[in-house]
């Protein structure tokens, strides 16, 4: 068993997260610049008016935006085959809304796309990724509005004619199943809300709510099935895919009603890919609307849409396995339904990750065997608090450690027919987490010298994982 040969290797940032720059050269305001930053313990808050005086992580990030060059010279270092990225929207669109991009916009990714070119780095884009225009939510309540197609499509079609040249492999939405998952409606979906929390997770949500998600999500399966037709009509070598939060989940015993819990809640895993792979919803969507009282708007023609714009291949995150009951007692001692049941057999990260390299070769073989395209791991890496010694050295042996044994596993997957072609590890270079707004919990093979209250001189330090993630490329996982 190995990795095949021209196997992508490399890393994955998000620009909400990275990139900085914020109202410059035109940029206009995303959802995310208007989420204040925030702990494991206090959350972040959303403010439909950007406050002095108060920390929004996203306005610098890590400043991707002035360093790209000296980023991607780093991930060239190490060996990068392909590096995941996203576009900013309103880099390109400030509002979301207009006819005309913002030329400043497009100017930066083509000056970023050519650097990866020269190291022979091949840039995975993600069109969208939490970084929806903030006056489309203002104004149209985001997704929720049909109109948000257009608005979409045209973005797309500016992107795939621009860098048509420039960009071979492109994500529609990232993580597309998190905005049925209770924690999506600002991030994915853009819905209008008032000031308050950003993320709720594990409360239960309203029949409201609920048909708000699910049709934005129709929305989004839309305009991502015309952006696949779309593309492949600009240039048909384009490999277009779609991007889910993925997880391993088992029944937390043997009890037949934890086997069907841990079965119904599998199809978090499924609900979007048959969606947009197979074009069309899963078998199971008419029962599971019904019981949650709950319809969809569709126009005629959703479904030739959804058949003719399906997918190349599919990609996914996993961070983490989670266990399923029925059991009351283990659901409340464990605290948050969103994030499952611990298993006793794991060990969890300083944020309570269950870390389960097995459940990643479950995983790949449960997703291959459904839809039988291409599989690419996109996200995956430890969240830490890191240590920089006296002599500034970095010696993170447990992120080595995690990883070593995820890409184990995906090459026993390989090893069992799955067809994998790619592995870009979340925050290569340390990023804002997207959940708690913090810089502490760091994911990166490069350390980025910045504390949570946004201080510090942004200068970039090679830890112990860089030499060693440089070795696993070069020998093509040989070397672990």
């Amino acid at each position: 068993m190995s990795f095949p040969k021209g196997f992508l290797w490399g890393g994955a940032t998000a620009a909400n997260q990275f990139e900085g720059g914020w109202r410059e050269d035109g940029k206009g305001d995303s959802v995310c610049d208007h989420m204040t930053g925030g702990t494991a313990t206090t959350p972040r808050y959303f403010t439909n008016t950007i406050k002095e005086d108060t920390y929004y992580p996203s306005h610098e990030a890590v400043d991707f935006f002035h360093r790209y060059k000296e980023d991607i010279a780093l991930m060239a270092e190490m060996g990068f085959g392909v590096f995941r990225l996203s576009i900013n929207w309103t880099r390109i669109f400030p509002r979301g809304d207009e006819e005309t991009p913002n030329q400043k916009g497009l100017d930066f990714y083509r000056s970023v796309f050519e650097e990866c070119k020269k190291y022979g780095i091949e840039p995975l884009v993600t069109i969208s990724h939490y970084e929806l225009p903030y006056h489309l939510m203002d104004a149209y309540s985001g997704w929720t509005n049909r109109k948000c197609i257009d608005f979409f499509l045209h973005y797309c079609k500016v992107l795939f004619e621009e860098y048509k040249d420039l960009v071979k492999y492109w994500l529609t939405f990232n993580e597309i199943n998190c905005l049925i998952m209770g924690v999506g409606d600002i991030l994915s979906a853009g819905i209008k809300c008032e000031d308050g929390p950003a993320q709720v997770l594990g409360l239960p949500s309203t029949r409201e709510q609920l048909a708000n998600r699910f049709q934005a999500l129709h929305h989004q399966f839309i305009a991502s099935a015309k952006a696949v037709k779309l593309g492949h009509e600009i240039n048909p070598e384009f490999q277009i895919g779609c991007m889910v939060a993925g997880g391993a989940i088992y029944p937390y015993t043997c009890n037949p009603d934890d086997i069907l819990k841990a079965q119904q809640d599998m199809r978090m895993n499924y609900f979007c890919g048959d969606v947009q792979v197979r074009g069309e919803y899963p078998h199971f969507t008419n029962r599971m609307f019904k019981e949650m009282g709950i319809s969809i708007a569709m126009e005629e023609g959703d479904a030739n849409i959804l058949k003719e714009g399906t997918v190349d291949f599919y990609s996914f995150s996993y961070y983490m396995s989670t266990c399923s009951t029925v059991d009351s007692e283990a659901l409340k001692a464990a605290g948050n339904v969103v994030m499952g049941v611990n298993n006793p057999y794991l060990k969890s990260s300083d944020w309570g990750w269950q870390i389960d390299p097995k459940g990643l070769r479950y995983l790949l073989n449960e997703l291959y065997g459904r839809y039988q395209i291409p599989m690419m791991v996109v996200e995956n890496g430890l969240g830490a608090m890191d240590q920089v010694e006296e002599d500034g050295s970095i010696h993170d042996h447990y992120r080595i450690d995690y990883l070593r044994e995820h890409i184990k596993q995906m090459e026993e997957a390989i090893g069992d027919g799955v067809d994998l072609i790619a592995f870009t590890p979340w925050g290569c270079i340390d990023l804002v987490s997207v959940s708690t707004g913090e810089m502490k919990k760091r994911y990166g093979f490069v350390y980025v010298d910045k504390d949570n209250d946004g201080n510090g001189t942004l200068d970039r330090i090679r830890k112990d994982s860089f030499y060693w993630y440089k070795e696993v490329i070069a020998s093509n996982g040989e070397t672990l």
